[in-house]
């Protein structure tokens, strides 16, 4: 049923329950909507009592306060709730308006990697894979924490102000995230690995 190997490692329940569910909103909320039988509207929203249905239909039952709950706890405050609606911040793989404004980034910006990455993005630069961006962080320690988790982490410095003079569109996401389509290569330096 799931294309996404995080999404059943959420569903059966191999961690901790506000873990699994976090992940599964992630799941539904950033790039498979269609799983719990919900659609994205304008800006990412979701209503949350259509959100909660679709959640008990897919086996996932959870009452509003519990919901709120897992968004609140989130020190990456991946979700966002307003109102009667929720959406994912940032992180989507499918395309999505997230009606930010376009910002004046810093000087710099970080990006969190591991050195099997760094061949490629020495080629290509950053690009955004699987999702609908580039995500970049106004902080060497947020950046490091990203790249551990997919081993020992490097850092990566991107001349943001640089690419924002040549006309590059960022964006920031509620929760902090910096957000553009791609770095190019000659943006990209200061490749390190950070003490842990």
């Amino acid at each position: 049923m799931f294309a996404d190997p995080r999404a059943r490692c959420a569903v059966t329940g191999t961690e901790p329950d506000d873990v699994a569910l976090s992940k599964f909103l992630g799941y539904v909320l950033r790039h498979h909507p269609d799983a719990v039988g919900i659609e994205l509207g304008p800006g990412g929203w979701v209503p949350v009592d259509r959100l909660l249905a679709g959640l008990a239909g897919a086996g996932r039952a959870v009452d509003r306060a519990r919901l709120e709950a897992v968004v609140a706890g989130g020190e990456k405050r991946r979700y966002e709730i307003d109102g009667d609606r929720i959406r994912a911040a940032q992180g989507h793989s499918r395309p999505v308006d997230l009606q930010l404004e376009p910002q004046r980034p810093p000087d710099v910006l970080y990006h969190g990697t591991v050195a099997r990455f760094l061949p490629s993005i020495r080629e290509h630069g950053l690009r955004p894979g699987r999702r609908t961006h580039v995500h970049l962080s106004a902080d060497v320690a947020t950046a490091r924490a990203v790249g551990a988790r997919r081993g020992e982490p490097v850092v990566l410095r991107v001349d943001a102000i640089g690419m924002h003079a040549a006309g590059e569109v960022f964006l920031r996401a509620t929760n902090g995230v910096w957000l553009t389509g791609r770095v190019p290569p000659e943006r990209v330096s200061g490749l390190s690995v950070p003490p842990s």
